[in-house]
């Protein structure tokens, strides 16, 4: 998944993401790349929506810039009542960029459509812009969220992390890596409300991932571990489990 589960889901590849056009100034094809994970639980920003093993897809396009691509999450028990179902599609779209005249500042607009076959939410989307510090230590970022459609409020990510390239190397194309990140949720008013039933604005969840994505050629096999609680004290009342621990592992592909 892009977008959905933060740092979390963050996709790891062996190769970089394809540009519009080359060192030399010729034009590249469009990137393409696929992803399949399983997760022991699908915890998002912080909220257990699933506590039983999910199987998350996802393809996504690349060219100028702009990313965009669809995630899919289909239970794989009848935790919700819905096994072998999808309960949500993302359909998102993401333009990516240094901002004019630097080389140390990303920024990020989009939005993504959220939609919930097979459940009783109603569909909702989101559009967010934000800002990475490419340069720092940690590569610090935020990105603001803001429902445009069923939620009236705004959520805000802090999010710092770090990889450690090749801590293990067997080959010019058979290594692993080591991905750790962690990021911090502030929910609105309006959001909070809608998703918590707190009538107060706050510190929503922690949410702490390793990653060991071992590097196979083109391919990338992406076992991981996850930790988040939420931190307001109203929504962890409001909460059924308000800490959550899963494990999961995929494998992705560009080109």
């Amino acid at each position: 998944m892009f977008l959905r589960a933060g740092l979390a889901a963050v996709w790891v590849t062996c190769v970089a993401g394809m540009s519009a056009v080359s060192s030399e100034g010729q034009k590249e094809p469009i990137g393409v790349g696929i992803s399949a994970d399983y997760f022991t639980k699908y915890v998002w920003r912080g909220q257990l929506l699933n506590d039983e093993s999910v199987f998350q897809p996802s393809v996504f396009l690349s060219k100028y810039g702009f990313t965009g691509g669809v995630w899919g999450n289909l239970d794989m028990t009848n935790s919700n009542g819905d096994s072998g179902s999808f309960t949500e599609f993302d359909t998102f779209l993401d333009y990516t960029a240094a901002v004019p005249g630097t080389d140390w500042l990303n920024f990020s607009v989009g939005g993504i459509y959220y939609d919930f076959p097979n459940t009783d939410f109603e569909d909702t989307t989101e559009v967010y812009g934000g800002l990475t510090l490419t340069k720092m230590p940690l590569t610090p970022s935020v990105k603001i969220y803001r429902d445009v459609d069923e939620i009236e409020g705004s959520y805000v990510q802090f999010g710092v992390g770090h990889t450690f390239e090749k801590l293990k190397t067997w080959s010019d194309t058979c290594y692993c890596n080591l991905l750790l990140g962690a990021s911090v949720g502030y929910g609105s008013e309006g959001y909070n409300k809608g998703y918590a039933l707190s009538d107060s604005a706050g510190f929503n969840d922690l949410t702490l991932t390793a990653g060991l994505p071992i590097c196979i050629g083109s391919w990338t096999v992406k076992p991981s571990v996850n930790y988040a609680m939420m931190l307001d004290g109203d929504i962890r009342e409001n909460t059924a489990e308000s800490d959550n621990f899963w494990a999961g592992v995929g494998i992705s592909t560009s080109f």
